[in-house]
C-alpha cells in the first residue's frame, strides 16, 4: 500500500507543485511507467528521504527522526521484525560546542533457518543522517540551502530497505540471521554504529561480518567494494565473479569514503563497503534525485543480495585480518593481499590467476577415485602465499568440499613452479592469493572434469 501511496504523492507533486517537494518537477512520473516494482520502490524511497520536508536529515533534527520513522514503517510493511523501540534506539551525542543532540538507530531483523548458525549475524547498515540545512545571505536576503542527500545517503537507505524485503521474502535460504540497521548520527564519528556495537546490541560478539551501503546512486561512475584488504571477503567477491551477475564491483585498496564500517573494523569484525564513490554533487544542495542512476542501482541490489546470501551461508565465518598496505610501511614478514599489489604476482608472464589454473592446476589435477565413486564434486577454495622469491607456500583450504578433493587441490597447488613475485612501490612482497579449484562430474557416466565453466 505504501508504494502506491508514495507514487500518488509523487504524481501530485509533479502536477500541482507541492512546495515541500518542489525540487522534483522534472517529469520522472512519466518515466516511471516502464519501471520494475523494485525500481519504483527505490525511487519512492529516495524521493521521500531526500525531500525538502526532511530538511537534509541533520543528526538530531526533526528531519532525521522523520527518516527514522519512515525506515521503521517500511520494515514493518515488508514483514521485517523491528527490534527498536517505537522511538528508535535513542542515544545522545556531545557536540563540539558542548551541546548534546539526540539521535537514534532503527534496527530490523530476519532470522536464519540453520539451528547452529541462526544465532550468528550478518549486519547490513546504511547511514541515516546527512548535513541538514543552513541559511545563507544572498544579495541581502536570507536564503535556506538544503543538503537533500539523495545519493548521500538516501540511495544507501533505499538499498537497505529493498534488500531487507528481499531477504525476508527468501528467509528460508539464509543460514545466518541478518540484521539491518539505519545508523543515526553517522557524521558524528559514526556514533550510531558505535552505539549499536557497544551499548544497544548484546550479541556484538556473534556478528560474523558487516556490509555497509553508502552512496550507491551514481553507478555510471563505477561500482566499488572496499574490504580493508580482508582476504576472506576478497575471496568471496572473487567467487561471485565466476558466477553470472548483473554487475560486478571493482575491489579497491583505498577507502573511497569514511563511513560506518570503520566502527566494525575497530571491533575486528570483517567488513565490506559497497559504494559508487564520490561525485561532484557530494555534500552540496545539488545532491537531488535527478543525479541518480536507478537502473544501475537495481543491478547493484541484485549483486549485493547474492553477496549477502553467500556470506550468510558460508560454512565458516570470514576471519579478521589487519591491512598492512594502508599504513604504507611493509616489513619483511608482512603479507599483502593480491589485489593490493602495485604489480601483481605473475605465473608464466600473466597476472591473471586463471593462467595458473589452466596451465598448471588443471593439467596436474587427478580426480580421487573414491570421490568419483561417491559422486562428490564442488569448488575447493585454496589460499596460499607467494613469497618474495616467488615460491608457493602456506597452502590451506578456506572452503572445503571433502577430504579427498581438498587434499588433491592442496597437493597440486603446493607443487607449483615459481611465480614472479608481487611488488608494492617497487619492492618485492609476500602476497596472499585465493583461487577456486573446481571438481566436476559429467552427468552421464560420472566422468571427472576440471576447469572453469565456459
Amino acid at each position: 500500500m505504501r508504494r502506491f501511496l508514495f507514487s500518488f504523492i509523487a504524481a501530485t507533486v509533479f502536477f500541482f507543485g507541492t512546495e515541500a517537494l518542489a525540487q522534483y518537477r522534472d517529469g520522472v512520473v512519466y518515466e516511471d511507467i516502464y519501471d520494475s516494482e523494485t525500481m519504483l520502490s527505490m525511487k519512492n524511497h529516495v524521493r521521500t528521504l531526500s525531500s525538502a520536508l526532511m530538511e537534509g536529515r541533520k543528526a538530531g533534527s526533526d528531519g532525521e527522526r522523520m527518516a527514522a520513522d519512515y525506515v521503521r514503517d517500511c520494515f514493518r510493511e515488508y514483514g521485517v521484525d523491528v527490534l527498536s523501540l517505537p522511538e528508535g534506539d535513542s542515544f545522545g551525542v556531545t557536540c563540539e560546542n558542548g551541546d548534546t543532540l539526540t539521535s537514534c538507530n532503527v534496527v530490523g531483523y530476519v532470522s536464519g533457518y540453520d539451528k547452529t548458525l541462526k544465532d550468528r549475524y550478518i549486519v547490513v547498515g546504511a547511514r541515516l543522517d546527512n548535513l541538514g540545512s543552513m541559511t545563507m545571505t544572498v544579495d541581502g536576503t536570507p536564503v535556506e540551502r538544503i543538503y537533500y542527500g539523495a545519493n548521500g545517503n538516501a540511495t544507501g537507505l533505499s538499498m537497505l530497505l529493498e534488500l531487507a524485503a528481499k531477504v525476508n521474502t527468501n528467509a528460508v535460504m539464509f543460514r545466518r540471521s541478518v540484521i539491518f540497521v539505519a545508523f543515526g548520527a553517522s557524521a558524528h564519528t559514526y556514533a550510531g554504529a558505535w552505539y549499536f556495537l557497544n551499548r544497544a546490541f548484546a550479541g556484538a560478539d556473534d556478528i560474523d561480518a558487516m556490509i555497509n551501503l553508502d552512496m550507491l546512486g551514481t553507478g555510471y561512475n563505477g561500482f566499488y567494494a572496499y574490504t580493508s584488504s580482508n582476504a576472506d571477503m576478497n575471496t568471496l567477491i572473487r567467487t561471485l565473479t565466476g558466477e553470472l551477475q548483473p554487475v560486478l564491483p571493482e575491489v579497491v585498496a583505498a577507502e573511497p569514503y569514511p563511513s560506518d564500517h570503520r566502527a566494525f573494523y575497530a571491533e575486528e569484525i570483517p567488513s565490506v563497503m559497497f559504494t559508487t564513490g564520490r561525485y561532484p554533487e557530494h555534500n552540496t544542495d545539488k545532491d537531488t534525485q535527478s543525479i541518480i542512476d536507478f537502473d544501475m542501482m537495481e543491478r547493484e541490489l541484485e549483486y549485493i543480495y547474492n553477496f549477502t546470501l553467500a556470506l550468510a551461508n558460508a560454512s565458516s565465518a570470514p576471519s579478521f585480518s589487519l591491512a598492512s598496505v594502508s599504513s604504507g610501511k611493509i616489513s619483511e614478514g608482512d603479507i599483502v593481499a593480491y589485489y593490493d599489489c602495485d604489480q601483481r604476482p605473475e605465473f608464466l608472464n600473466s597476472a591473471d590467476p586463471r593462467q595458473f589454473l589452466e596451465k598448471w592446476v588443471y593439467k596436474c589435477l587427478r580426480y580421487p577415485p573414491e570421490a568419483v565413486r561417491d559422486g562428490i564434486q564442488g569448488r575447493v577454495m585454496v589460499e596460499f602465499i607467494i613469497d618474495r622469491d616467488g615460491k608457493v607456500g602456506n597452502v590451506r583450504v578456506v572452503k572445503s568440499v571433502s577430504e579427498e578433493l581438498d587434499a588433491e587441490a592442496v597437493k597440486v597447488v603446493s607443487a607449483s613452479p615459481k611465480w614472479r613475485p608481487g611488488r608494492v612501490k617497487g619492492n618485492k612482497v609476500n602476497t596472499s592469493i585465493t583461487i577456486p579449484v573446481e571438481f566436476r562430474l559429467e552427468k552421464k557416466g560420472a566422468r571427472p572434469k576440471f576447469g572453469i565453466k565456459k
